[in-house]
């Protein structure tokens, strides 16, 4: 690869990580929005189902359906259950969180792929990038608040999503030799659907709804049929994480993960809008702290790597 495609590529993906981790913004508010009146599963499975049409889609115009065939089930089905898993903590965490809060907790993401590419990419990171991861696992105590009296379960299930997410990201670079975004995002929204289906048969009825507890009032909330008003907000939902999603796997298909992972930093000023426009929710002052601490840990990576030609 020359020079010149080598640029090519890598500024090709880091504007796929802007524009889908942008897009990805668009999924955050719409399943806060919904998380009030349906079930987590009916959600995804709706959201699923829309994803789905628009990769068959996708795949028809781009090389055919012949990219569903893969020659790595193990590793598909290792991503599968990583992004479900990182999904289904992040949206109960979302459902008790303010958007701006959840979205920060999340951001711990990038730093964990940091850390982990070292360990299963070996990719070098040197001691100012491990500062770096420092400072925004001490911005995460500070969202997680434990000076309150104990620490936000919510949060914690947000950490944990952060932490499968990174993983998520690994899966993505070891099988970008043989597997296109379009193949993986396809295998997960499968996944989706078998999960949600199979939990909305077991609870779908509502038998384990009433706890005044948000996020397991939106994991056990009874199936109930969408008004006209709410479909708009399903189709958002569907068509934004299938199209964000091919667009930041496709980023990580062509350029290093650590490199990539600050750049999704984009959905933090759209998560704070979203929250204020939507919700009505303003970061308070511990909030803006936490924030402050990791956006500025990963965007320190990001200036590293394009100020001074990515010495660590």
């Amino acid at each position: 690869m020359t020079a010149i495609t080598s640029r090519r590529t890598t500024t090709l993906g880091l504007l796929a990580a802007i524009g889908g981790s942008a897009i990805m913004s668009v999924n955050d508010v719409t399943i806060k929005a919904l998380s009030g009146g349906y079930a987590l599963h009916q959600v995804v499975l709706t959201r699923s189902v829309i994803s789905i049409l628009f990769l068959l889609v996708f795949m028809g115009l781009t090389g055919g359906y012949r990219q569903m065939r893969t020659r790595r089930p193990r590793g598909h089905l290792l991503r599968v259950s990583l992004v479900m898993l990182s999904n289904i903590t992040y949206f109960l965490g979302l459902a008790a969180l303010p958007l701006a809060d959840t979205v920060a907790i999340a951001f711990v993401s990038p730093l964990v792929v940091t850390l982990l590419s070292v360990v299963f990419l070996g990719e070098t990171v040197g001691p100012r990038r491990w500062m770096a991861v420092i400072v925004g696992l001490a911005g995460v105590i500070v969202m997680m608040r434990p000076g309150a009296g104990a620490l936000q379960p919510a949060a914690v299930l947000v950490v944990l999503s952060a932490f499968t997410y990174a993983s998520t990201h690994m899966m993505t670079r070891r099988l970008r030799d043989t597997e296109s975004a379009a193949t993986m995002n396809f295998y997960v929204q499968c996944g989706f659907v078998l999960v949600s289906s199979t939990m909305g048969l077991m609870v779908g009825d509502g038998h384990l709804a009433g706890s005044a507890n948000p996020s397991l009032a939106f994991l056990f909330h009874a199936w109930v049929w969408p008004p006209p008003t709410d479909w708009p907000i399903f189709l958002a939902t569907g068509l934004s994480v299938a199209i964000g999603g091919l667009m930041v796997a496709q980023a990580y298909r062509m350029c290093e993960a650590a490199l990539v992972a600050p750049f999704e930093y984009t959905a933090m000023p759209l998560a704070i809008f979203w929250g204020v426009t939507v919700f009505g929710q303003w970061p308070d002052l511990t909030a803006w702290l936490g924030i402050a601490l990791i956006c500025g840990s990963g965007l320190y990576v990001l200036w590293r790597e394009t100020r001074i030609g990515g010495q660590r």
